[in-house]
């Protein structure tokens, strides 16, 4: 693919899907391509099982290509938060974190911190509405603080935070740790800033579990021991009858081989959306998102998402008087998304369609009638 008239029509489930926050159905080309690789993995040639190896390297350099990085500071992970066990538990001081990041951050900073023998403290913020802006960053700030955890886009909300802003605050010193995975391939912007970034592509690159990734630049090595390195953490190939020290490189943050498939679902994945664009695929989710707005405002549904374009994604959040009643009339007219709580979440992607967006209009006409 090479357009993103091509990514978009690569859209292929029914009309109605707008759950891509909870789980973006695997993409035609993921499925082709990885039926192709399991087909060559079940020849068992030392020919074949090599041409599925060369996954492991493309994947790694285009999610370096996306993140503006270097190739040796890409990892691959089972999941996002595996990527960011490896940070948490290497580090020591002060991590300032949000109570209300979605686990992935806030479950394994504290069980970080538990098993870190009181060499790693978690300072919970409250921000208002579950922004993690830079004030409310900067309010938290003394000189124990070693780091901010922090989703590039609020799972309740869809509030985006300003990375290069929350960059300016923590100074050069401190370490931006970043969980991607709301954002990752969907939002244009600049991840250098950042010191780690995971993503997953089971989301909005479509390419189901297993594809995690993360990104350790050369100070978050500095200042993170790979405490959960295995065999796979080391130079040179499978270390037999010898310890040798974690690698120099990312690679440190591996515990063992990741699952090929997997892996060949996340460089399809990464591929695809590299291909289209991450500004046009950004561009065209914007839309989309707009006109939700639009439905929303027109029957008098509160939504809890920014309305400014640099900080929103494609979440939208409603905050309906009758949040069942909503979902209700929702799942009656086909329509996927996500109700937690007095709230509904409805993501969307660039091949969310006019069917889909009209199927919302008239399903949440039903309750004013």
């Amino acid at each position: 693919m090479s357009t993103l008239d091509d990514y978009v029509a690569t859209f292929d489930g029914d009309p109605g899907y707008l759950n891509w926050a909870a789980f973006g159905p695997i993409s035609p080309t993921v499925r082709a391509e990885v039926f192709a690789d399991a087909d060559l993995l079940g020849s068992g040639r030392p020919s074949s099982l090599a041409l599925v190896s060369e996954r492991f390297g493309e994947a790694r350099e285009i999610a370096a290509e996306l993140l503006d990085a270097d190739a040796e500071t890409v990892t691959l992970q089972p999941s996002s938060t595996h990527g960011l066990m490896h940070a948490l538990y290497g580090l020591k001081g002060t991590v300032i974190a949000s109570s209300a990041e979605f686990p992935s951050i806030s479950m394994t900073l504290e069980r970080a911190a538990q098993a870190s023998a009181g060499e790693l403290t978690p300072r919970w913020i409250e921000p208002e509405h579950t922004f993690v802006t830079p004030d409310a960053v900067a309010e938290a700030l003394d000189d124990d603080v070693t780091a901010l955890a922090v989703s590039h886009v609020d799972f309740r909300t869809g509030y985006r935070v300003d990375l290069a802003a929350l960059r300016d605050v923590l100074g050069p010193d401190r370490l931006l740790i970043v969980d991607a995975v709301q954002s990752f391939g969907v939002v244009d912007d600049d991840y250098s800033v950042a010191d780690v970034v995971a993503g997953h592509g089971y989301k909005w690159l479509r390419a189901a579990r297993g594809t995690g990734f993360t990104s350790f630049s050369a100070k978050a090595r500095e200042r993170i021991a790979p405490v959960l390195s295995g065999f796979a953490g080391v130079e040179g190939g499978l270390p037999v009858d010898e310890l040798p020290a974690p690698a120099a490189s990312a690679r440190a943050y591996a515990v063992n081989s990741p699952d090929q498939l997997a892996v060949a679902r996340l460089a399809i994945g990464l591929r695809d959306v590299r291909d289209a664009g991450v500004a046009a695929i950004d561009d065209a989710i914007s839309g989309r998102v707009d006109r939700i707005f639009e439905i929303a405002d027109r029957h008098g549904i509160p939504v809890l998402t920014p309305r400014t374009k640099s900080k929103r994604a494609g979440i939208v959040t409603l905050a309906p008087e009758e949040p069942a009643a909503l979902s209700a009339a929702l799942t009656n007219a086909g329509i996927v998304a996500t109700t937690r709580g007095t709230t509904v979440r409805l993501a969307a992607h660039a091949g969310t369609g006019d069917e889909t967006l009209r199927m919302l209009d008239d399903a949440i006409g039903t309750l004013g009638a």
